[in-house]
């Protein structure tokens, strides 16, 4: 059906708003108490008889900006003050923006050259992240799963195997392969990668009807559910400040940025007993074989098709010590 979506509920997103919303505003006053600064909105001017003149100014919007190459009209006044308001919650959360700018080039560099290799635009990478903050095992309460939180019929729909072994979604290079599908006969339907990150929030069914009863086909001229209007300007305030951190006030050196783990796979064509005793065998532990394949639901694999799979085998070396090993006699 046209209505599948791979994306959290309306409900959950905007109590989720509502509660970045109010933590933002919390970090904000705490920073005023605390001295601290907040991804460069507050300055404090430090005298003998220390910080005076504590004040916050509201965030610089760029003159010109673009999604996917497609102009974003800051030009109009709704346009501009709808990114405005994201921006501020975005370049406010400072612990997440820090955690974000941590994690991005382990997620952006299995990412990105996927997104090329499928012609979609590089910047659905910020959807992913505004989709799941890169946390591989979110659920939405309407049960979308994985960084791009994708629903089980629509998985199943765009070629990932859902069941009770095996879950895709989970899997960042097969799950974005999929979302890549599912972006691009989007863009076959509107022409417009800007009304294609809209449909992947809202549905193309729930698009169309309101395409239908405004006639128009224009994201910024339609007016959309709070979710959907809104959902686009984060995905660019996510652009703006992880993009060009230090203009917001964000500073992290490459070293402070987790590190991106090489990994070998091994191919699995028949059952597993024990994924304890399989990762033991390739000089891992259980816990780190599953935080690299999150995508294996159980501690065995039955796999009663005899399907070939690929499990990633982290290479820890420097990285990692185990206890199992120091142990050895």
């Amino acid at each position: 059906m046209e209505d599948k979506k791979p994306t959290t509920d309306s409900l959950h997103f905007s109590k989720t708003l509502v509660f970045l919303s109010i933590l933002a505003f919390s970090v904000i006053v705490g920073g005023l108490f605390f001295n601290s600064s907040p991804a460069g909105q507050n300055r404090v001017a430090n005298t003998p008889n220390g910080p005076q003149d504590i004040y916050f100014t509201a965030v610089r919007l760029p003159e010109k900006l673009d999604f996917a190459d497609e102009k974003v009209p800051l030009e109009n006044f709704d346009v501009r003050e709808s990114l405005d308001r994201e921006m501020l919650i975005v370049a406010n959360f400072h612990s997440q923006v820090l955690l974000y700018l941590k994690k991005t080039n382990r997620y952006f560099s299995v990412i990105e050259p996927i997104l090329k290799a499928n012609k979609v635009p590089d910047d659905f990478k910020y959807l992913a992240l505004a989709e799941s903050g890169f946390l591989d095992k979110i659920v939405s309460p309407a049960g979308a799963v994985g960084i791009w939180q994708f629903m089980k019929d629509a998985a199943i729909e765009n070629g990932l195997e859902v069941n009770e072994e095996i879950d895709e979604r989970y899997h960042i290079e097969k799950s974005t392969e999929a979302a890549c599908k599912y972006l691009n006969k989007s863009f076959e339907r509107y022409k417009s990668w800007t009304m294609v990150a809209a449909s992947y929030n809202a549905g193309v069914g729930g698009v169309n009807r309101q395409i239908d009863i405004q006639d128009s086909k224009d994201y910024y001229d339609l007016l959309l559910n709070e979710e959907t209007s809104r959902y686009l300007f984060r995905i660019l305030a996510l652009k703006l400040v992880i993009s060009e951190p230090e203009k917001y006030g964000f500073k992290m050196n490459e070293e402070e940025k987790y590190p991106v783990i090489p990994a070998n796979e091994v191919k699995v064509s028949g059952s597993v007993l024990s994924f304890t005793d399989f990762a033991r065998e390739n000089k891992v532990n259980y816990k780190l074989l599953k935080q690299f394949n999150p995508w294996l639901r159980q501690p065995y694999l039955k796999n009663l098709k005899k399907k070939t799979y690929s499990v990633k085998i982290p290479e820890v070396g420097k990285y990692r010590k185990f206890v199992y090993e120091e142990n050895k006699d």
